[in-house]
């Protein structure tokens, strides 16, 4: 009996819920609209705190902080948009518009032929994306080898023939770039830097001799965490400790 009172409550429930998110989701767009910024973020994150997120809710909130004027969200919430579509070329420009707000500027150190191979091919999509064009392909392979099995001419039995094995192939392809790619995700610990000013410290602790410092908006690495304290790393291979709190998660 408890089974079923909970089945109820979750098809009840989550259909309000989500109606409801809507509803924040388009108060803020008015918000936004109006030159509301500060309201229009108090609704978007009030949906998020709902459970609820998606690309354009990430967007809206990095557009809102940016017309803030704060860099650090504004960067962290683009950053996320992009998390579930690195393909939007929106997202991506206003991105480069919040970096320029940025105090640091970090010259990336130069990629290897591979790695700029990898991430112009198996790295421009997210492991979800790879998975249903996997899907899509095993669909097609089917459906030609089917026609294969069908066709009453041998040209076009030829063709079917080749173009299954053309869609194997992609298939595999497909699905171990989305295994990789996943498998980096599940690896790869990014964060922004919220602290207005942070001092980068050699060990992690406070009377730690100071290397360097970051400020609002860098984006960075987490490879190593101890207690309060995280290891960073930036992209021109510079690394040091840093306070937990100063850096937020992606």
């Amino acid at each position: 009996m408890k089974k079923v009172l909970l089945l109820i409550l979750l098809f009840v429930v989550a259909p309000l819920s989500a109606q409801d998110a809507n509803v924040l989701f388009e108060s803020g767009k008015e918000h936004y609209k109006a030159d509301a910024f500060q309201e229009a973020i108090d609704d978007w994150k009030a949906v998020l705190e709902k459970g609820q997120h998606s690309k354009a809710l990430y967007f809206n909130l990095g557009n809102a902080y940016y017309k803030l004027g704060e860099v650090a969200p504004s960067i962290y919430y683009y950053e996320k948009a992009l998390q579930l579509d690195p393909t939007d070329k929106e997202v991506r420009n206003n991105l480069v518009f919040a970096e320029n707000l940025r105090v640091d500027v970090i010259e990336p150190l130069p990629k290897t032929v591979f790695t700029r191979a990898y991430d112009n091919t198996i790295g421009s999509l997210t492991s979800n994306l790879w998975a249903w064009l996997s899907i899509g392909f095993i669909i097609a392979g089917v459906l030609c080898f089917l026609g294969y099995y069908f066709s009453g001419t041998t040209s076009r039995k030829r063709l079917l023939f080749v173009g299954t094995f053309v869609l194997l192939a992609l298939t595999l392809f497909s699905f171990t770039a989305a295994y990789m790619t996943y498998t980096d995700a599940q690896n790869e610990r990014l964060a922004i830097v919220f602290s207005d000013s942070m001092e980068v410290r050699e060990a992690p602790k406070k009377t730690g001799a100071i290397a360097f410092e970051l400020h609002a908006g860098t984006k960075l690495e987490i490879i190593d965490q101890d207690g309060d304290w995280v290891r960073i790393k930036l992209s021109n291979g510079k690394d040091g400790w840093v306070a937990a709190t100063a850096v937020k998660e992606l």
